[in-house]
């Protein structure tokens, strides 16, 4: 036991001997979380810059317009007399959308003739151009429905009346997962996990190829033979101090107000699943490649697209099905998948068996191999 924790102290003495690593591990969690979380820490999409092309000039699309200015969504930062370079100028506002109102718009709603109010999307960016576009939606469809019991009003059907006959059925909105509407709930957790996995798989990318090219491992497989032992004496300290990057990240949580409530010890229990499965991730590669710059080559390709991939944002279903394979094999897609329903969704914890199940799969098969294949090297080193 003494010798054992006289090897963990030895890989505490390695890491902080790496500047580079050292400022890996501690300055990217705080530098990602104070940087996205002041992108986000507004939460919502208010204020998006739109453009209106108003050819009709009449009061009827002054009224559209002003509904426009008052949706807090969007805001009117340009009116045009034509379509002539409203592309242009909507790129030079960063405007999402274009508004086009057409030459005789009013008089065609009074002759109900149907005049057609086209609105031009700009796709680049699917947050803010869906929001603006269901915003000027709203304004267009309340128009619609403020014109169409007026013109029966003055036909002689009573206000009440007129507005049941324009309104068939009622619809109600019931919006459930609130918080994942407010960006910075949703978007900074979801990346400081993703920063966390990235952190420990470059970290343990150095573990035991860095043993191998200053020729330590002889010294280290001398001291311990045990290829279990020698695992664990590397993943021990990523793990200590990878407690102490969460109990950063609550502190983020707490500074910017997010409501963190949940089953705290079973969440306790899938983040340290999570922490094991890319751990050994971490320390396999190590082990297979014994070149420090192969192996964080290796582990950068798993942990680069592992946010994208992992259905956080874009939904996994929509993927291909070998895109999912691959997604299924990285430790944070079923991580922020049991992150979403505790905090997000307030699921049940038997919503998210599945997800430690298979991380713990992950973890078991990785250990595996990495013991057999540590065993194989250890006896090399030890014959010669």
């Amino acid at each position: 036991m003494k010798k054992f924790i006289e090897l963990i102290q030895r890989e505490f003495k390695l890491f902080f001997n790496n500047s580079v690593l050292m400022m890996l591990f501690i300055g990217a969690p705080i530098l990602y979380g104070v940087l996205i979380g002041h992108v986000y820490q507004q939460g919502k999409v208010t204020e998006m810059p739109i453009i209106v092309v108003d050819e009709d000039s009449s009061p009827m699309s002054a009224t559209f317009v002003d509904m426009m200015n008052d949706n807090e969504s969007i805001k009117v930062v340009g009116m045009l007399p034509s379509l002539f370079d409203s592309k242009e100028i909507a790129i030079e506002h960063d405007a999402t959308v274009i508004v086009h109102i057409p030459k005789g718009f009013a008089a065609g709603v009074q002759q109900k003739r149907v005049p057609e109010v086209t609105i031009f999307v700009d796709g680049s960016n699917t947050l803010t151009s869906n929001t603006a576009a269901m915003a000027v939606n709203v304004c267009a469809m309340t128009l619609k429905a403020g014109v169409q019991i007026e013109t029966q009003m003055k036909q002689g059907v009573p206000a009440k009346i007129a507005a049941e006959q324009y309104e068939p059925f009622k619809t109600t909105m019931v919006r459930q997962n609130i918080r994942s509407g407010n960006y910075l709930y949703f978007m900074l957790p979801g990346v400081l996990i993703i920063v966390l996995q990235q952190v420990l798989l470059l970290g343990l990318a150095l573990s035991f190829s860095s043993e191998f090219e200053n020729g330590t491992f002889v010294e280290l497989a001398q001291k311990m033979r045990n290829p279990v032992g020698l695992i664990f004496v590397k993943i021990i300290p990523y793990i200590l101090m990878s407690v102490g990057i969460l109990i950063l990240y609550w502190g983020f949580g707490k500074w910017y107000e997010m409501p963190l409530h949940t089953d705290f010890w079973w969440f306790v229990l899938c983040t340290f699943v999570f922490m094991l499965a890319v751990c050994f991730i971490g320390v396999l590669v190590s082990i297979v490649l014994p070149s420090q710059l192969k192996a964080t080559e290796i582990l950068m390709v798993i942990a680069t697209p592992a946010f994208i991939l992992s259905g956080f944002t874009w939904p996994s279903s929509l993927m291909p099905t070998w895109v999912q394979l691959i997604a299924d094999v990285i430790p944070s897609t079923h991580y922020l998948r049991i992150f979403r329903v505790m905090f997000i969704q307030h699921g049940e914890n038997y919503h998210t068996y599945k997800g430690v199940i298979v991380m713990a799969i992950i973890a078991m098969v990785c250990f595996i191999v990495a013991i057999a294949v540590l065993t194989v090297k250890i006896r090399k080193v030890t014959r010669r």
